[in-house]
This record gives C-alpha cells, structure tokens and sequence, in this order.
C-alpha cells in the first residue's frame, strides 16, 4: 500500500522560511519521480516543484529562485525548502509520486503566509 506523509506546513510570516518532507513508503521511493503541488482556494492544483529519479529537477516559474526540491531515497523522503515566501504561497500542499502512467498522492499540509 502506498502511503505519502507530508509535514512541516504551518503559519510564517512573509518573508519567512518552511521546508515541507514527505516521507513515502509502499514503493521503490528511488524508481519514482516526486513532485510538489499546491492548491490555493478556488485555485486549481500546480505543480510547485518536480525531481526525477535521476534527480533533475524543474519548478514552477513563480517560486524559482525561492523554493528547492530535493531528495534522500536513503529515506525515502522528498523535501520542499521554501524561502522568500509570500501571500500567494498560500495553499495546501501536496506530494505526488509518479511512474509510468501512476500517480499517488499525499493528504497534504497546510502553508499559511500571513503577518
């Protein structure tokens, strides 16, 4: 089964720092590539930043310079550092697991920017 776990939403203020994990279990974590999604209300869900198997990584262009995915399939875990954070990050927070033509996703976490 399946499983993926976010954490490390929370409130910040603007300005701040939050780094988001999602720790995965069910599955070959190395085999799969792992994104970050978000969908702020009324919003649809986009994807935030994405890492491969082979670790090449692409973000979305309005958190490129802030956010940085990375991950440790030592620990079957993907990572989400967010910096510079502002009003319009503002959303749920979801991993997602993808390979071939499957995808899983996490419950999501909440990240609130707001002074």
């Amino acid at each position: 089964q399946v499983q993926l776990v976010e954490s490390g939403g929370g409130l910040v203020q603007p300005g701040g720092s939050l780094r988001l994990s999602c720790a995965a279990s069910g599955i070959i974590f190395s085999l799969y590539n792992m994104g970050w999604y978000r969908q702020a209300p009324g919003k649809q869900r986009e994807l935030v930043a994405g890492i491969t198997s082979g670790e090449s990584t692409n973000y979305a262009d309005s958190v490129k310079g802030r956010f940085t995915i990375s991950r440790d399939n030592a620990k079957n875990t993907v990572y989400l550092q967010m910096n510079t954070l502002n009003s319009e990050d503002t959303a749920v927070y979801y991993c997602n697991a993808h390979i071939a033509n499957y995808d899983n996703w996490g419950q999501g976490t909440q990240v609130t920017v707001s002074s």
